[in-house]
């Protein structure tokens, strides 16, 4: 039974995990091997690289040191933040902690534009090599590719709950065929396996200095993806995903090698992962290609699912303004729809495609952004292993780290050469990111709240004095030390006091995941306290809650503001306020009894 369970949790992690590293093949030494001569101490060089890269990227630092750190098995650069954070003292340290993180969530904006383009775009050049469509032009190319994410992005709103079963099945067969094509170029020429000795990959650094320095950037391509296993640890839990690192790296590792010796025996060849299967079995190709485009589309379908999440953690974390989610499975609530998030992945996916036309020329951009997550995850693992006082680990991810700088010093190079879009694409959710946290910190000072002493003087003497309304009320507060102005206005402006008047308090917890909800003090006669306390990455049901706890109200109030000020920044933050739910309607709370209260602010 133990064993069964541990080959279906394999699978899944299969499906939903390795998608993006493990279609890296297509492209990977094509890229590189248009950039440098085909001779063999190239080819063994290049690939001791990738096998070492491997190694120490995805192995040691995800595998390893960033899985240890996984809280109740959930992963991801805002974990480590959430780790980080309690560690230290100062809150200048705090605020470096939040930049790094914020850094690293928009850094994988970037990524997840590109992954798909580049996945799909690849897989679709592999018709080229068909009989007869030898001379099928990049614009079609480019069209079909164009369709297959229309497709992908359009089906996001059903769930991918009913095909994800799918995935891990298709990604079996992706990951045997590797092997096996890789295995069959082996045998052909079995002295390649001696590229496994890192002094082929130090030889070619010494040798070929700054030209081999700036290869590196189009190296680190066989390790995109790697972040995915820490990112996706709380899908399936850490061992699963391990165990299915195990034989994704013996199938690359295959893969590569095969592809280097098929280079030595063929050096004019320019497909290399596609030419090598059309020349082992030209009538099995046509079913590989179409297997690379399902398997490219799972990659980038694990993408797009990474991204909702990321989205949904910083709605919940309060980085990100709250947008409308769904909910697309009843079964599984990490299943989760952000249109907004979707249609603007859509958008940059095709906008990159028609700008970049090949992926030789997408690779030139890609792997800025992957170095630069990777590059902060050593920097917060080290950091948290330092406070930790682990100093085995710390060494090892200090280590790390300084390959991982190295990478995204190598891939600096590519800014000038479409690299720059990366850096563009990030800067979209970083400069909402920055404009949102700052505009709700400048927003609570603008409010002025009453402080709790003040307030329960005032509500003492009109509870006492004033005909109450029968029933039971809502008003939300973040911290009720601190009362919204709009409870006090609807109260004691507007003297609409109900008989009970419960304040509800989202609290989020330093746990991923965690729901409860209790009352508290009652602060007077009909005032009481109800605290829900929620992980940063729970789904959470307040109405739920509130019916659980025997909640039954008829009336919710909630704070809106309508926001005046002549800085163009503030007027942004006031649009992304008007575009963006209100926290009511983001909890789906009823909405026959809602009542919004609207506070005129100038910032």
């Amino acid at each position: 039974m133990v064993q069964r369970e541990t080959i279906t949790g394999i699978i899944k992690a299969l499906g939903l995990v390795f998608g993006d590293i493990g279609t890296s093949p297509i492209y990977t030494i094509t890229v590189i091997f248009l950039l440098t001569s085909k001779t063999q101490s190239h080819v063994m060089g290049i690939l001791s690289l990738i096998f070492w890269t491997l190694i120490i990227i995805v192995t040691v630092e995800y595998t390893w040191l960033a899985m240890s750190l996984g809280q109740k098995g959930e992963g991801g650069t805002i974990v480590l933040r959430e780790i980080l954070v309690p560690l230290l003292k100062t809150g200048r340290k705090v605020s470096f902690v939040s930049l790094l993180s914020i850094i690293g969530i928009s850094l994988i904006f970037g990524d997840g534009v590109i992954t798909p383009a580049i996945s799909i775009l690849s897989a679709v050049e592999g018709m080229e090599l068909i009989p007869g469509l030898e001379e099928i032009s990049q614009r079609t190319i480019v069209i079909i590719a164009a369709i297959i994410a229309i497709a992908l992005f359009a089906i996001q709103k059903k769930g991918t709950e009913k095909v994800s079963f799918a995935f891990g099945p298709i990604m079996v067969l992706w990951f045997s065929a590797l092997a096996l094509s890789g295995l069959i170029s082996i045998i052909n020429v079995p002295s390649i396996l001696l590229a496994v000795n890192p002094y082929h990959a130090i030889n070619f650094l010494l040798e070929n200095r700054i030209e081999g320095f700036f290869l590196l950037s189009q190296v680190i391509l066989c390790a995109t993806g790697g972040e995915a296993l820490f990112a996706d640890m709380g899908q399936l839990g850490k061992l699963p995903i391990i165990r299915a690192w195990h034989l994704v790296f013996i199938a690359l590792s295959l893969n590569y090698l095969g592809q280097g010796a098929y280079i030595i025996q063929h050096p004019e060849t320019t497909n290399v992962l596609f030419e090598m299967v059309l020349r082992q079995a030209q009538i099995l190709y046509i079913p590989f290609l179409i297997l690379s485009i399902f398997a490219t589309i799972i990659a980038s379908q694990a993408m797009i699912s990474g991204m909702f999440s990321i989205v949904y953690q910083g709605i919940t974390t309060r980085v990100l303004p709250m947008l409308k989610v769904d909910y697309t499975s009843t079964k599984l609530q990490s299943q989760i729809y952000i249109d907004s998030a979707n249609w603007f992945l859509l958008f940059s996916v095709l906008f990159i495609m028609f700008v970049f036309r090949k992926s030789e020329y997408l690779a030139e951009a890609y792997g800025l952004a992957v170095t630069g997550t990777m590059a902060l995850t050593g920097i917060m693992m080290s950091w948290i292993f330092y406070l930790k006082n682990e100093r085995s680990k710390f060494i090892l991810s200090l280590l790390v780290t300084f390959v991982d700088i190295v990478y995204l010093t190598s891939s600096l190079h590519k800014i000038p050469y479409g690299g720059y879009w990366s850096i563009i694409l990030a800067l979209v959710p970083f400069s909402i990111i920055l404009i949102y946290t700052n505009g709700q910190k400048r927003l609570a000072e603008a409010l002025s709240p009453l402080n709790l002493d003040v307030f329960l003087e005032e509500y003492t003497k009109l509870y006492n004095n004033i005909n109450k309304i029968s029933g039971t009320a809502l008003f939300f507060a973040r911290d009720i030390k601190k009362m919204p102005p709009y409870i006090g206005n609807t109260m004691f402006n507007n003297n609409i006091i109900y008989e009970d008047n419960i304040i509800v308090s989202l609290i989020k917890t330093e746990n991923p995941y965690e729901i409860s909800g209790s009352f508290k003090s009652q602060l007077a006669d009909g005032l009481r306290v109800f605290e829900i306390y929620m992980g940063y990455m729970e789904v959470v049901d307040v109405e739920q809650i509130l019916r659980e706890n025997g909640i039954d109200e008829k009336t919710i109030f909630y704070g809106l503001e309508d926001i005046v000020s002549d800085n163009v920044i503030w007027r942004v933050y006031s649009i992304i306020k008007k575009l963006t739910p209100a926290f009511v309607q983001f909890y789906k709370l009823p909405p026959h009894k809602l009542h919004g209260v609207i506070s005129r602010i100038e910032m």
